[in-house]
């Protein structure tokens, strides 16, 4: 009993786990940045192209 409780604290597994939890995080932070920065540039580019859009006159022959 006692060699199996040393042999589960030697062990280096978790390790890993932690590594990748951490490189997740920092992950999902990444995106979310980027998908703010990127939202808030669709809305202005939205914004002008309807107003652009609004201000043509589309005659009744079209």
């Amino acid at each position: 009993m006692k060699k199996a409780i040393f042999t589960f604290l030697a062990q280096e597994d978790g390790a890993t786990v932690v590594d990748m939890t951490m490189l997740m995080a920092a992950l999902v932070g990444l995106c979310i940045a980027v998908t703010t920065l990127v939202s808030n540039g669709m809305n202005v580019s939205s914004g002008e192209l309807r107003d652009t859009t609004m201000a043509v006159n589309v005659g009744p022959a079209w």
